[in-house]
């Protein structure tokens, strides 16, 4: 299997140690300017609790710009979301093995490196508070539990499939081995920071045992990249960051249409605050969005919805009351100034991939679908002279982008509406 490819089109392992590393491959230029992720990268997510992240981050950030350093990898930390207490710290570089990883002789790529980087500094206060306390209880200690650590990270739905394997077995041979527990959930389990294309990977177990477990669970992502994760992360043009998710604008491509030269990187303290109010304007959106959905986009008590209203200052409504069949409208609008960031994109951006729907095809790949009603009177803003504009949506995002009207349209629609569907992932 030297130099050939696998099946997600990395370079398999020439050799493996005690950790499973491989030798070292090509040197590779300093990736550390590097702001966008291309499918031959190695990219990893990692969930860090909140009050350990000044671990990783330091004072003015010089821990994390020492990690960058150190690894010649680029470290992303997600905002922080009231009433969550985690963050994502996103880890990615070139797949170049350039790294000398610790005292093994093996070579790693920047991004895996930095990630037992991370995770050392993570863990490191629990580990030094249990031998505190088995320093003041020694005799106690020597027949009490041992010191267990959990990693979670989070992996898109189509990698996922190389930690498990065929029927299982990858995953129950890296248990066998490191004797490690390792779970993977989805769903309803996933956390708040979550993608909707993402599954949970919980690795438990002693230090030691979650290390080993660690570096085979790495370095198996590292072999099989993610198809779709150049959406992870791209240039500021393509992605908004929203309270610690990394929401892509090839969903959001009809919404920006829609708006028009939508500013939504800028501040909108640039502007002086006296102007006149009357020339704010009405903009609204309507996403349809599947009633199985619905539970995803109110949250708890009402939290999620209550947060996206008051972070983004949109109107949102849900309108589950005149459903029909399996659909719902939810409604977002506000009173906007144009050269302002849109608190209406804004929203919409945050709930894009709440209200899209998730399906699995044979092959293990997902496609998420996002839907939005359009009265046929503005759908030409997003078709263009020709279809020029929905064409350069298309090539831009790389999405299906297509214009669905009269039968094939939900039956909550109205009937002036069209209909934008907007599909991510293989469509055959």
């Amino acid at each position: 299997m030297d130099g050939q490819r696998n099946d997600h089109g990395k370079r398999s392992q020439h050799s493996q140690s005690d950790y499973g590393g491989g030798k070292r491959r090509n040197p590779g230029d300093d990736p550390s300017d590097q702001h966008t992720v291309t499918n031959e990268d190695t990219v990893y997510r990692y969930l860090c609790p909140l009050r350990k992240i000044g671990s990783i981050i330091g004072k003015g950030g010089e821990i994390a710009k020492q990690l960058r350093a150190d690894s010649k990898s680029n470290i992303r930390i997600s905002e922080a979301m009231p009433g969550y207490d985690e963050r994502v710290v996103t880890i990615f570089s070139s797949s170049d093995e350039t790294n000398l990883f610790e005292d093994t002789g093996e070579y790693v790529c920047p991004a895996q490196d930095a990630l037992f980087m991370v995770h050392d500094r993570v863990i490191a206060e629990d580990l030094n508070n249990a031998a505190a306390a088995a320093e003041e209880e020694e005799e106690e200690d020597r027949f009490g539990e041992v010191q267990q650590v959990t990693v979670r990270m989070l992996v898109p739905t189509d990698q996922i499939g190389c930690v498990i394997g065929k029927g299982g077995q990858v995953i129950q041979n890296i248990r066998s081995e490191t004797r490690a527990q390792i779970r993977i959930t989805k769903d309803e389990h996933l956390p708040p920071l979550a993608l909707s294309t993402d599954e949970l990977l919980l690795i438990h177990g002693e230090p030691s045992v979650v290390r080993k477990a660690l570096y085979q669970v790495a370095t198996r992502l590292h072999e099989n990249p993610s198809r779709s994760q150049h959406l992870l992360l791209s240039s500021s043009a393509n992605t908004y960051q929203s309270g610690g998710m990394f929401v892509t604008a090839n969903a959001g491509a009809p919404l920006l249409g829609l708006y028009g030269n939508y500013k939504g990187s800028w501040s909108s303290s640039f502007y002086p605050d006296q102007r006149d109010e009357a020339s704010a304007k009405d903009f609204s959106l309507r996403l349809v969005c599947p009633i199985a959905n619905i539970g995803s986009v109110i949250g708890k008590g009402g939290g999620i919805i209550k947060q996206i209203r008051q972070e983004s200052r949109a109107s949102i409504k849900v309108d589950s009351s005149g459903a029909e069949g399996n659909d719902c409208i939810v409604f977002i609008s506000a009173k906007e100034f144009f050269e302002d960031q849109s608190p209406t994109m804004n929203a919409a951006l945050r709930l894009q991939p709440r209200c899209s729907e998730k399906t699995e095809k044979e092959s293990g790949d997902s496609v998420i679908t996002t839907r939005l009603l359009v009265g046929r009177s503005q759908i030409g803003c997003l078709m263009g002279k020709g279809g020029a504009i929905i064409s350069e949506m298309r090539n831009l995002t790389r999405a299906n982008i297509r214009i669905i009207s009269d039968d094939n349209l939900p039956k909550v629609a109205g009937e002036d509406d069209e209909m934008v569907q907007c599909i991510i992932g293989p469509t055959l």
